[in-house]
C-alpha cells in the first residue's frame, strides 16, 4: 500500500554519479541504459514509419555541446512545452496531443518497438506538435533550456524491484536536478506506478527534494485517475496492484 509517511533524511540513495548536475560542459553523458531496444520485428509499415517520419520529429542535440534553444524544438509557436519520460506505446502522449494542438509535446522512449506505436497513433494535425527522443532521456535533459517545461509526466517506469538495482530507476536526486532546472515554476510533475516499492521510492525521492511539492492532501487524491489522465495499454492489461497517481508542483 502507498505510504503515506514523511521521507526520513537518513534513507539511503542510490546517485549515478556519471550524471551531469549543472551546467552543459561538452563532454558526452555517460549512461549506462538497461532494459530493451527492440522487440518483435515490425511490421513492414510501422518499420517505414522509423524511416519516414522518425527523422522528421526527432530531435538532434547541438554538435557543440550547446543546450538547446526554445525555438529549436518546435517549428511552430507553442503555448507550452510538456516532456513524457518512456511513453511505452505512446498512447498516453498520443492522447495529450490529440486534445492539446497548441501545446509542444517531447517524448523520450529508447524502445524503438514504442517509439513505431506512438508514430502510427498520431495523426497529422497533432505530430508537428510532437518530438521524440528516441534513446534514455537522462541524454537529453542536460540539453534542454532552463525553466522551458510547463508539465513532466513519468508514468508507470520500470520498478526494478530487487534492492541491488534501485541505483537503475529514473527517479533519482540528479534526475530530480535536472527537472528542477527546465521546469518553470508552477510547472507539474505527474508519476504513477502499480508497484508499491516503486511508489514509495517515488515519494522518498521528490518529497525530498527542495524543489517540488506534492499535492495531495488525502488519499482520494493520489488513489483517483484525474479526468485528464488516460489509462494505457499497460494499465488495462497488465497491472499488478492498485495504481498510485502522483501529482507534484515545481515551487
Amino acid at each position: 500500500m502507498l505510504a503515506e509517511r514523511t521521507p526520513q533524511s537518513d534513507r539511503p540513495s542510490n546517485h549515478s554519479s556519471d550524471l551531469p548536475g549543472g551546467e552543459p560542459t561538452g563532454e558526452p553523458v555517460r549512461v549506462r541504459f538497461h532494459g530493451r531496444r527492440r522487440g518483435r520485428r515490425l511490421r513492414a509499415g510501422r518499420a517505414q514509419l522509423l524511416d519516414d517520419l522518425l527523422p522528421r520529429l526527432r530531435i538532434d542535440l547541438p554538435a557543440n555541446g550547446d543546450r538547446l534553444a526554445r525555438a529549436d524544438l518546435f517549428p511552430r509557436p507553442v503555448h507550452d512545452v510538456w516532456l513524457e519520460i518512456g511513453f511505452g506505446g505512446g498512447e498516453h502522449l498520443a492522447w495529450q496531443a490529440a486534445r492539446h494542438p497548441s501545446i509542444g509535446i517531447i517524448g523520450c522512449e529508447p524502445y524503438l518497438n514504442g517509439v513505431a506505436s506512438l508514430l502510427h497513433l498520431l495523426d497529422e494535425p497533432s505530430a508537428p506538435g510532437v518530438r521524440i527522443w528516441p534513446d534514455d532521456a537522462r541524454l537529453l535533459l542536460p540539453a534542454l533550456p532552463d525553466a522551458v517545461i510547463g508539465r513532466v509526466f513519468l508514468l508507470f517506469p520500470d520498478p526494478w524491484p530487487k534492492r541491488r538495482h534501485e541505483a537503475r530507476r529514473f527517479l533519482q536526486r540528479d534526475t530530480l536536478d535536472q527537472l528542477a532546472r527546465i521546469m518553470r515554476a508552477g510547472a507539474e510533475l505527474r508519476l504513477a506506478s502499480d508497484d508499491p516499492g516503486q511508489v514509495d521510492w517515488m515519494l522518498w525521492q521528490t518529497r525530498a527534494h527542495p524543489a517540488f511539492a506534492w499535492t495531495a492532501a488525502r488519499a482520494a487524491d493520489w488513489r483517483a485517475r484525474p479526468a485528464d489522465w488516460p489509462a494505457t495499454r499497460y494499465e488495462r492489461k497488465q497491472l499488478r496492484g492498485q495504481p498510485a497517481f502522483l501529482r507534484f508542483v515545481h515551487v
